[in-house]
């Protein structure tokens, strides 16, 4: 009889595993999918707002143009037109602009 129960409670044990397979495998696949990818992105930008020097062209999160004046702990000085001075933040830098193709 003792045989036969610790046979039932294994079979359960197995069978409880089953039962959360796919739950694991549902967070292995967001991880790999959307997790990651978005972690890798945040340091690529971080990496590019630390290589921010003077004269490079970028865009902020606004959609602002301009030209890197000079460069502090937490903002940059940007030119944009007609030699306007902008003081932003360096988290609202997105882009770099000095490879980007002109549009016609």
């Amino acid at each position: 009889m003792n045989t036969l129960i610790i046979a039932l409670q294994a079979a359960s044990v197995g069978q409880g595993w089953q039962q959360f397979l796919p739950l694991i495998l549902i967070v292995v696949v967001f991880y790999f999918f959307m997790i990651r990818p978005q972690m890798k992105r945040q340091k690529e930008l971080k990496n590019f707002r630390e290589s921010l020097k003077k004269g490079d062209k970028v865009v902020t999160t606004g959609g602002i143009y301009g030209k890197v004046l000079e460069m502090g702990d937490y903002y940059i000085m940007m030119e944009v037109e007609g030699q306007n001075r902008l003081k932003v933040d360096k988290s609202a830098v997105i882009k770099d602009m000095t490879d980007a193709v002109p549009a016609k």
